[in-house]
């Protein structure tokens, strides 16, 4: 339920493709509409558009809240694609390369995840919203701009679980602090089997307390005025 004088979060569940800020612009089309007024509105952690999963929508007085819930420890599950690579770690972009797997075991993957766990270094991805000189670094690169360099920045890894095995695919369970960015987990991962990686898939499941369980879909987004 929307409380518009004491504001509220929304937890919504983005669908494959949307950006966040469709998601964000969506509601608050549904909202003006119904109030007949001006809704304050803005999300807690940018999804990728080819990640799917729990976006937080603050409204209301709950905007002040925005970098409170932005703080909080994300868990993700997904799979990484073992032996090729892309341009932005993920679908978005064509595969670049190809790279032998042949001479990965299973316990290869177990050993490399435990060494990802702690207090890392990780520079993030070309194709992301960082700020480079006034522009997104996404933009830059889409304009085939000169080589684009992001410096690397403290992220802390606290569980890295291997779900399940079925070469080239792996899939992970993954406890991080904000700011980690899980397709340059993926190339990392990669690199640390002597191989290349993208990420193939990603869904955000938790945010702090709030589950993706909890969330309603997009196309539901009516029934929060009920």
């Amino acid at each position: 339920m929307v409380d518009i004088e004491n504001g509220c979060v929304l937890l919504v569940d983005k669908p494959y493709t949307w950006t966040s800020f469709q998601c964000v612009k969506k509601i608050k089309f549904v909202l003006s509409k119904h109030y007949n007024k001006k809704i304050k509105i803005g999300h807690a952690g940018t999804l990728d558009p080819l990640a799917t999963g729990l976006l937080l929508v603050c409204v209301g007085k709950y905007t002040k809240r925005i970098e409170e819930f932005q703080d909080l420890d994300k868990q993700y599950s997904g799979t990484f694609f073992l032996g090729k690579t892309t341009k932005s770690y993920d679908l978005e972009q064509p595969i670049d390369a190809t790279f032998p797997i042949n001479h990965i075991k299973e316990e290869d993957i177990y050993n490399v995840a435990k060494d990802f766990l702690g207090n890392k270094e990780q520079i993030p991805p070309i194709y992301s919203a960082k700020w480079i000189d006034g522009k997104r670094a996404y933009t830059l690169a889409r304009e085939n701009s000169e080589e684009i360099k992001l410096k690397p920045k403290q992220i802390t890894i606290k569980e890295f679980e291997i779900t399940s095995i079925n070469f080239p695919q792996v899939s992970f369970r993954i406890v991080c602090s904000k700011g980690t960015y899980i397709r340059s987990i993926a190339r990392d991962f990669g690199l640390a089997l002597n191989t290349g990686a993208y990420l193939s898939s990603l869904s955000r499941d938790r945010i702090g307390d709030f589950k993706i369980e909890d969330a309603i879909k997009i196309d539901n987004i009516y029934s929060i005025l009920e």
